[in-house]
Parts: C-alpha cells; sequence; structure tokens
C-alpha cells in the first residue's frame, strides 16, 4: 500500500497541474545521465589495460583488467557462495538495522524528553572505530553470524535513524495544527502529516546506509569469518591472487549498486509521489 503524499495534488483540468513526464522520456534521460558515468569506467579500464601491458609489471602485484575477469568467471563457483553469504549479512544486519531505526526514531519523534537522550548517544555511536569494534565482536560472539550482523547494524544504523527524526520534525507544522484543531489525535496527525514528510529523507538516508551494510559486512568477514567476501580477500590476499582479490572487490561493487538501484524500485512503489515531487522541484525554473 502506497502511503498518502503530504498535500493533495492539483485538480485534472487545472493548467497548473504538473505534466507527468513519458515513460519513455524518462528513461531516456536516466540513460542520459549515466552515459558520462559509464564512459568514465571504460576509459579507466582501457587505460588500467594499456598500462599493464606496456609497463610489464606482474600479475602478482597489478593483473589487468582481461585476467581479473577471466580468473573470476573461472572461479565463479566459489566465489558466488562467499558472495551468498555476504548478501545474507548485510540483508540480516539491515534488516535489523532497519527495524531499531523506525522503532526508536518513532518513540522519539512522540517524546522530546527521548529526543534529548538518544540523540546524542546516537551520534556518540558514530565515533566509535569500526576498525577496532570489528574483532571486539569476534572475540565476544565468535565467528558465526552474531558479530557480523552486528557490526553491519552499528554502521547503518545512524544515518537511517537521523533521516527519519529529521524528517518526523520538518513536518508542515500548519497542516498539524489544522488537523488537531479538526480534532485529530496525536497518532492521526503523525500519520497523516508526519510520517509521510519524513519519506523522501528516509530513502536518502536508506540509500546511504544500504552501501555502508556492505562495506561493513566486507569488512566483518574480513577480521574473522568462516565464508563471505571478506575472508576470501584475506585469504586470496595471503595466496598472492590479486586477481580473484579484484575479482571479488568487482562482485562486492555489483552487489551495492543492484541494493542502492533497488532502493529506489521499493520507493517508487511505497511512495511514487515523493519521486515526482523531487523531479517537478528540478524542472521548475528559478526566479
Amino acid at each position: 500500500m502506497s502511503i498518502s503524499p503530504p498535500h493533495s495534488a492539483a485538480a485534472p483540468g487545472n493548467p497548473a497541474s504538473p505534466t507527468p513526464p513519458s515513460v519513455t522520456g524518462s528513461g531516456f534521460s536516466a540513460l542520459g545521465r549515466l552515459v558520462p558515468a559509464l564512459a568514465t569506467v571504460v576509459l579507466l579500464i582501457a587505460a588500467w589495460q594499456v598500462y599493464v601491458e606496456i609497463s610489464g609489471i606482474r600479475p602478482q602485484l597489478l593483473p589487468s583488467p582481461l585476467r581479473v575477469l577471466e580468473q573470476g568467471w573461472a572461479h565463479r563457483d566459489e566465489i558466488t557462495v562467499h558472495a551468498g553469504a555476504t548478501l545474507q549479512v548485510t540483508a540480516t544486519g539491515f534488516a535489523l538495522s532497519l527495524s531499531l531505526a523506525w522503532v526508536l526514531a518513532v518513540v522519539v519523534d512522540f517524546s522530546p524528553w527521548l529526543r534529548r537522550a538518544f540523540v546524542p548517544l546516537f551520534v556518540a555511536s558514530q565515533t566509535l572505530p569500526i576498525i577496532a569494534i570489528a574483532p571486539l565482536m569476534v572475540i565476544w560472539f565468535g565467528f558465526g553470524l552474531l558479530p557480523k550482523v552486528l557490526v553491519v547494524a552499528l554502521v547503518t544504523f545512524f544515518p537511517m535513524a537521523i533521516g527519519l527524526i529529521e524528517g518526523f520534525a520538518a513536518a508542515d507544522r500548519d497542516a498539524g495544527a489544522l488537523l488537531r484543531s479538526m480534532g485529530a489525535s496525536r497518532a492521526q496527525v503523525f500519520r497523516y502529516v508526519r510520517l509521510p514528510s519524513a519519506i523522501p529523507r528516509f530513502f536518502t538516508a536508506l540509500r546511504i546506509g544500504i552501501t555502508y551494510a556492505v562495506v561493513g559486512a566486507v569488512f566483518a568477514e574480513y577480521v574473522g569469518a568462516r565464508q563471505g567476501l571478506g575472508i576470501y580477500m584475506s585469504l586470496q590476499k595471503n595466496s598472492f591472487r590479486t586477481d580473484l582479490v579484484l575479482a571479488a572487490v568487482f562482485v562486492t561493487a555489483l552487489i551495492s549498486i543492484a541494493l542502492y538501484l533497488l532502493t529506489f524500485a521499493v520507493e517508487r512503489i511505497v511512495a511514487p509521489w515523493s519521486r515526482t515531487e523531487d523531479r517537478s522541484g528540478r524542472d521548475r525554473p528559478a526566479r
């Protein structure tokens, strides 16, 4: 079920109503925005390949992109198993972080005292260096799933919680006052005004958090795990298989990009009005 927008759309016959962009037009626009990035990546990979061939550098130091691709494909079954383990850690830790962020952000929004008590703790949690916390998690909880899930949750909790808290606080006060004057309860004001207003900021924070989640999972595995891309990179590094390390890095990047893009699909389903408003705001000429 989609969340209702914080304000009603213009009437169909109103000439001021924004014309929805066509699917074809928006598709070409999105493709056009990707072309510079893709061209840059292609140029960098081509320069990398040329440098390796000209310099004659040893593959143990810097393999060529073609070698990375060939060896990654040759070991695809092993890499797939480790990638699945990393994805499991990422999904579990991020789900835990997401649930805690929503619960605590809603509780904080309903209680100013709790906001003053919890928000400084949220900020303090980000001062803890993950490079120091991850080994402690392994010492305390072993090499199973739990320590890695906790590391991912710790890394991703802050941006989502703060995004929600600030989104709730940025709600239209006049709209809230109007609903209260009509007899609406605090829960109804939260549902119809504060919650829809927080959705755009939440999805921005979600995109930040999901990329942190993959990095946190890989780092936690690097410190200590039985499976996962992090421990796979560590093992291949010790064997001087730089090509397989880079292949695992490439797979990690693909997972991060896929999860990042998935957030846009979820946003389109949950709050389609959010992206429409952002697009109309960018297209509106400056005065």
